[in-house]
């Protein structure tokens, strides 16, 4: 399939290369989220009729993303960020004073995948593995780091800064052996790695937004818990969706996925997402990633014929995604990306470590000529 036609699909007056940060809505999500509003207000938005209105968008949007990443649909929850699934397993796994977790590298990881962690410092012990630039650790030291008081073991499934995608389904295999709980922030790798079976990972739980590779609005994501995972997690908040009074003063939590689904009220956000997954899946996971890696080895191979300019990520095409970070000796990145905003194209400044770099990330609407004049571009700097 050729791609390079589909960005007339997208409202695009500049060229974006910032999709592993927020991506651009296909036009007819956008008018899906439109017709959404229209008739949702004709309907009244609190009305018998608008119950079955809303428990219908529930099941459609649960159905397309359990397709997605192959799960079930009452295992998916719906939430507004990465973050929130973050945070659900964060604050509410069952923990004692001799508890450890496993985390990924410290300040190589997204805040979002780190903060939430390091806050457990204080009472239990966190651990860090051992990286490299591009992000990557051994798996002999992760075998060395988990032992039986070992509760979770978090890891970041695509990387932000280098694009590394980690082997997120050998780790899976060694952690279910272990009986170790296992968390995946994909915020990174959903919709972009081709037609990935999630399920193969083995992780217990999952969260990504769909904003970024799904192209959808902001204020989507989604937290996966399997389903024989949840008594593993005390819901961080509650409310009349998700327990019940079972006497005078005690309360009993829903099944899955009303568990964990409390206070969501971005319908309009889930119909936009939901016609992004189903516009993605209509284009081919498959047919995406290898349009968006031939982009990035575009960029990457042009880049590197500028003098003082260093790649990372891994040599590897299997081994990254669309994403491709780089760095221009003697150039500040932050006025780099001013720069190029002021000509029209929309690139990111990011850190590896301390180390402050730019990053271009593809998605399906580029163009082989949107590389080529981003690199001109960065040229004449």
């Amino acid at each position: 399939m050729n791609l390079e036609s589909i960005s007339q699909n997208f409202i695009k007056d500049k060229i974006y290369l910032n999709n592993a940060s927020v991506s651009l809505m296909p036009i007819s999500s956008i008018n899906a989220m439109k017709e959404f509003l229209m008739e949702y207000s004709k309907i009244g938005p609190d009305s018998p009729e608008s119950e079955q209105f809303i428990k219908e968008l529930w099941i459609k949007t649960r159905k397309s993303i359990s397709k997605l990443i192959r799960c079930q649909p009452d295992e998916v929850v719906l939430t507004q960020s990465t973050t929130d699934g973050v945070n659900i397993v964060a604050n509410g796994l069952k923990l004692d004073s001799s508890s450890n977790i496993v985390i990924r590298g410290n300040e190589h990881e997204h805040h979002a995948n780190y903060f939430p962690w390091l806050r457990l410092a204080k009472s239990i012990d966190v651990r860090s593995l051992q990286i490299n630039q591009n992000g990557e650790f051994s798996i002999s030291h992760l075998k060395e780091q988990i032992d039986k008081n070992t509760k979770l073991v978090t890891l970041s499934h695509g990387l932000y800064n280098t694009g590394t995608i980690l082997p997120v389904e050998e780790i899976g295999e060694i952690l279910n052996q272990e009986n170790i709980p296992y968390f995946l922030d994909s915020a990174q790798t959903v919709g972009c790695i081709g037609d990935f079976d999630f399920s193969k990972t083995n992780c217990n739980f999952m969260s990504f937004n769909g904003s970024k590779w799904l192209c959808g609005p902001m204020g989507t994501g989604v937290f996966f818990c399997k389903r024989d995972s949840s008594d593993l997690l005390e819901p961080v908040g509650i409310g009349g969706e998700s327990a019940i009074k079972s006497n005078d003063m005690e309360l009993s939590y829903m099944e899955l996925p009303e568990k964990f689904q409390t206070g969501f009220r971005n319908y309009v956000g889930l119909v936009g997402m939901e016609s992004s997954i189903n516009y993605l899946q209509n284009v081919g996971l498959t047919n995406i990633r290898n349009h968006i890696m031939k982009l990035a080895n575009l960029f990457r191979d042009e880049i590197s014929k500028i003098p003082n300019v260093v790649v990372f990520g891994p040599e590897e095409e299997s081994k990254r995604t669309s994403i491709v970070s780089f760095e221009m000796n003697g150039l500040e990145p932050e006025k780099v990306v001013v720069r190029l905003a002021g000509d029209g194209i929309i690139i990111a400044k990011r850190e590896i470590f301390e180390k402050k770099i730019l990053r271009v990330s593809p998605h399906l609407f580029n163009t082989e000529e949107e590389i080529l004049k981003t690199v001109e571009e960065l040229k004449k700097l």
